[in-house]
């Protein structure tokens, strides 16, 4: 059965050939949407409404099998652009999604766009050469665990964020305790190597990509706040004090945000 608007609505629609039509109506694909976990492709309209039914009878349920791979997914991506995209979740209006925040939101699509667009402004190279990385950083915990409950879609993430934590004071207490630290290139790849293998297990291919957002947000000296701004603006997105749906008796912890660049200072050039 295929879709009536399929031969007039082409604005909003992307459609396929013939040979490879939506799983479920047989029909071009209208508005591409995917299956958060196996990335199965179906027309948006489709695959919502199939999530429809099937909640119907598996009622409550966090999560639908695809109906190609019968795989458990949590959410439909949509509205793909090329730099952002939209998220369906199947439980939106359960207690289990209540932590799932715009700012998580924002944070799990920053890990679908590309990497690096922060490199021109945060310059990795001189954290590490610097020694700037033996100093801790006081967002860091409250940074993991936000991202990490984006990534997993999951809220209890404590214990991974204490893992990780104690793997990133262990190398940081072995390097200090050496009086030849070595050279900052390798210090780096032994730290993002301890961290892959501490989050992997929790992360799997999302780890490669999550070290690098952590060297990077380790290496801005931004607060998180900041942090987001900096991130925002440079995708083009609306900026989390622009983009707030907040009440006007809300607090919003984006209203004034300042960068804390307690990192770098003047004389950090000289010591590349």
């Amino acid at each position: 059965m295929n879709h009536p608007e399929a031969t007039t609505d082409t604005s909003s629609s992307s459609t396929s050939s013939n040979g490879n039509p939506c799983p479920i109506c047989l029909g071009p694909f209208l508005e591409e949407s995917y299956l958060d976990t196996c990335f199965h492709k179906f027309c948006y309209k489709c695959i919502v409404q199939w999530t429809k039914v099937v909640a119907k009878k598996h009622f409550p349920s966090t999560s639908v099998k695809c109906p190609l791979c019968k795989r458990e997914n949590f959410s439909i991506i949509y509205g793909y652009d090329g730099s952002s995209f939209q998220r369906h979740y199947l439980t939106q209006n359960s207690e289990h999604r209540s932590f799932f925040s715009r700012e998580h939101k924002y944070r799990l699509q920053c890990y679908y766009t590309e990497p690096g667009v922060l490199k021109d402004i945060i310059n990795v190279s001189r954290y590490w050469k610097s020694g700037k990385y033996l100093q801790q950083n006081r967002w860091l915990l409250n940074w993991l665990r936000r991202d990490l409950q984006a990534l997993m879609q999951e809220e209890e993430v404590d214990i991974i964020v204490h893992h990780i934590l104690g793997v990133i004071d262990s190398f940081l207490g072995r390097t200090n305790q050496i009086h030849h630290k070595g050279l900052p290139e390798t210090k780096q790849e032994e730290f993002k190597e301890l961290v892959s293998n501490a989050a992997r297990p929790f992360l799997a291919a999302k780890t490669d990509r999550f070290v690098q957002e952590l060297e990077m947000f380790l290496a801005s000296g931004f607060n998180i706040g900041a942090y987001d701004e900096v991130y925002l603006q440079r995708l083009g997105w609306n900026t989390t004090r622009s983009t707030s749906e907040d009440t006007e008796g809300e607090t919003n912890e984006h209203t004034s945000v300042v960068p804390y660049l307690y990192i770098f200072d003047e004389d950090s050039d000289e010591t590349d």
